[in-house]
This record gives C-alpha cells, sequence and structure tokens, in this order.
C-alpha cells in the first residue's frame, strides 16, 4: 500500500534548501494572487468552490490547506500514475513529484478548468517524463521477457481482465514514448481528441497524426510478436 502523502512528508524531503530541478521549494510562502482570472472564477460546484478556497487558502501560507488537497486527490492521481510504472517504489515517486510539482506552480493554476483536470494534467507530464527518461537510458518499464506466456493460450479464449491488462502493458512499453502515451490517453483512459490535446499540450492536428502513426506502429508490433487477436484491455 502507498505511503500517505502529506506537507510534512514533502518539507522533509524538500526543504527550503532543496531543489526539484533548479526550482527551489519554500512552503509557506506563497503571496495571494488577485488577478482579474480569480475575479471571475465561476465554479461548477460545490467541490470546485471546495478546492479553490483551499487553493486561495495555500497561496496565503496555510499549509493545512494543501494536505485537504493532496488527501482528496491522492487515490486518483495514484490509479492515474499506476499506468506509468508498475514499480511500487517508483509510483510513490510519481505521486509525489505530482503534488510537488503542482504545489510549486500553484500560483499558475487559473481557475479555467476544475483543478483536478489541472493536477491531471501534470501527472501526464510528470509520467511522460519518466517513459522519455527510460528511453534515453535504453531501459523499458515493462520488457518483452516474458512474452512468451502471453502466447501460449488458445487466441479463442477470452482474455482474464488482469491478464489482459498486463498484456496491454508490456505491449505498449515497447513503443515509443510520445506513442504510448496517446495510445495510452485515448484507449485506456478514453479521452476524446479534445482532452488529449488539453491534457498534453499538443494541437488537436497533432493528437489525431499521432494517434494514426501509433496504431500502425502498434498494429506492425503485433504482427511481429505474431499476436492476431483483439486486445481488451
Amino acid at each position: 500500500m502507498m505511503g500517505w502523502i502529506t506537507m510534512q512528508s514533502l518539507a522533509l524531503q524538500y526543504r527550503p534548501s532543496g531543489m526539484i530541478g533548479r526550482t527551489p521549494i519554500r512552503f509557506g510562502t506563497f503571496t495571494m494572487d488577485n488577478s482579474a482570472d480569480w475575479a471571475h472564477i465561476t465554479p461548477m460546484d460545490e467541490a470546485d468552490q471546495a478546492d479553490i478556497r483551499n487553493i486561495r487558502a495555500t497561496l496565503a501560507g496555510d499549509g493545512e490547506a494543501y494536505s485537504r488537497l493532496i488527501c482528496k486527490y491522492q487515490n486518483e492521481i495514484s490509479a492515474r500514475m499506476w499506468r506509468f510504472s508498475r514499480d511500487r517504489r517508483e509510483l510513490e515517486e510519481l505521486v509525489h513529484d505530482v503534488f510537488v510539482e503542482a504545489y510549486v506552480s500553484l500560483k499558475g493554476f487559473k481557475a479555467r478548468a476544475p483543478f483536478s483536470h489541472w493536477l491531471n494534467r501534470i501527472a501526464t507530464r510528470v509520467g511522460y517524463r519518466l517513459w522519455k527518461k527510460l528511453k534515453r537510458r535504453g531501459e523499458r518499464e515493462a520488457p518483452l521477457q516474458d512474452w512468451d506466456q502471453f502466447l501460449q493460450t488458445d487466441p479463442q479464449e477470452p482474455w482474464e481482465p488482469r491478464e489482459a491488462a498486463e498484456m496491454v502493458h508490456t505491449l505498449l512499453a515497447q513503443l515509443r514514448p510520445r506513442d504510448r502515451l496517446v495510445l495510452t490517453l485515448m484507449y485506456l483512459d478514453e479521452l476524446s481528441v479534445n482532452e488529449i490535446a488539453e491534457r498534453t499540450g499538443w494541437s488537436k492536428t497533432m493528437v489525431k497524426v499521432q494517434v494514426h502513426r501509433a496504431r500502425n506502429r502498434l498494429k506492425a508490433l503485433m504482427a511481429d510478436l505474431g499476436i492476431d487477436r483483439e486486445l481488451q484491455p
């Protein structure tokens, strides 16, 4: 089970003298942002209003307010980061990094969409960064060493849900990070082209082109591996 993330744990690992990349972190030193963007916020529901109250309080220096946001969204972000890594220790680090990056970037949140959308965009960026790092190192998050076990079953028999999920995860891990990301967002997270564009920062045209190319590469990979059945993750 993942450890519970708290403001205390964030502060212990990233003290005021610490760095994330080249960005120093100083907890509790934010100032209130009274820009016009905040003045025209119209939250969709009470949950959004509660998020904005906690964000405002965090920006004013209330560490407990950010703890409430962590408690609210930690399970959702943990589930999302499971798409990016099956390693428990790495998963904890990814979730931790998402909330640290969100904290550091909080003044940039303009509330034009729910906080959860903004947080998930950060999560996507953090996970994608991991895949690119592994690619540069020549590593694969899910190697093909045990691929034969997936091919020993009868092609006419349906996959068990867990077996199918692991097969799809292993299969997608063989693709380039960009291909893997767009297929994960479209077919596993079931996002639309517009939603993928918002999540990644790509244009809608780029998303469509990337989906087309990624599909072709996945089809070629499946042919090379002798897979002649539908994958149902």
